[in-house]
């Protein structure tokens, strides 16, 4: 098979992600055919760090390529700092990377942090990546799976202020995004017979209705219904120590949470031992990316800059790349 080609983009010019770009691909030579969408200017303010560009202007250097959209102004510029110029730049990387993935020129995307609030600033609204990407396709059922080599999560709920959680867990958000566990987990991970367990909402899973009624009112009666007509193993809802815990020793392959830090607690425990990763399922191409964010207080010092959560999503991106490719 051929190589998988890679679409990176740097996301906020006056983040980490230009830094770690350079880091990752210097680590990652010959995994993949690499296109860096991007500023070679900004790239070329990356001190103390030997870059695989010469910065010409779309020139291909063996297995990389870089997209040079010059759109960040030279005057003024500096790491660490939040402009709309840059949150702008941050997502016409985006669109252009959506256009070669449109034409077949990478067959997925992995993507540098960006600022929210960069991006609103220049009068786009925006709610993160996940979101932009889902609009941007057309994809109405998606939802973010974090991982890495031990545990994986999918979000019940993307990134809500936790007084909307409650009405935002519904029967039909539920049974999409177990749904969605399914096919991710066949289709880029060849798991067939997945085993899934959702963690309740409230402390204890409510036990039985003392604590909060999601679980027996929304939670029980879908997980009943879904298991009349699938034959995936599918668990819950079980208190989210218990189910994370039980997910760790490998008895489920997936856990269902149902808000943002149910999920990125025990994944930022892990994250120096085994780091981690933020998989898009629901578009119809596979996008990463690190679990981090711009890293404004160290972008300006390269050193500091530590790649391992892109190159982990490099890796993974490739991966389930490859297994859509063998189908």
């Amino acid at each position: 098979m051929s190589k998988i080609k890679v679409g990176i983009t740097i996301g906020d010019p006056s983040g980490i992600g230009p830094a770690i770009a350079l880091k990752a691909i210097a680590k990652l030579k010959g995994l993949a055919d690499f296109t860096v969408i991007g500023d070679a200017w900004v790239l070329s303010k990356i001190k103390n760090q030997k870059s695989p560009f010469s910065f010409a202007r779309g020139k291909k250097i063996k297995d990389l390529k870089l997209i040079d959209l010059g759109n960040v102004k030279h005057q003024d510029f500096g790491f660490g700092k939040i402009k709309a110029e840059y949150g702008r730049a941050a997502l016409e990387y985006l669109d252009k990377a959506l256009g070669l993935i449109e034409a077949g020129q990478i067959d997925c995307l992995v993507t540098c942090p960006v600022s929210k609030e960069a991006v609103r600033l220049s009068g786009r609204e925006f709610s993160g990546h996940t979101e932009y990407l889902a609009v941007k396709t057309g994809s109405k059922d998606f939802a973010m799976m974090l991982l890495n080599r031990r545990i994986k999560f999918c979000l019940l709920t993307r990134p809500l202020p936790l007084r909307e959680v409650p009405a935002a867990i519904t029967a039909g958000n539920l049974e999409k995004n177990i749904l969605l566990s399914l096919a991710a987990l066949k289709d880029l991970f060849f798991k067939k017979n997945a085993r899934l367990v959702v963690c309740g909402l409230n402390p204890h899973a409510s036990d039985n209705g003392v604590i909060g009624d999601e679980e027996n009112k929304i939670i029980r009666p879908l997980l009943k219904k879904l298991k009349q007509k699938n034959a995936a193993e599918i668990d819950g809802p079980i208190s989210a120590d218990v189910a994370v815990s039980r997910a760790y020793n490998r008895e489920y392959d997936c856990v269902i949470a149902c808000y943002h830090d149910q999920a990125m607690i025990p994944l930022k425990m892990l994250f120096k031992q085994l780091g981690g990763v933020n998989l898009t399922v629901g578009l119809p191409f596979v996008r990463t990316s690190p679990l981090h964010g711009t890293a404004f207080d160290i972008a300006g010092r390269p050193r500091l800059a530590n790649p391992e959560s892109l190159i982990q999503a490099v890796k993974l991106a490739v991966r389930c790349a490859s297994n859509l490719k063998r189908g």
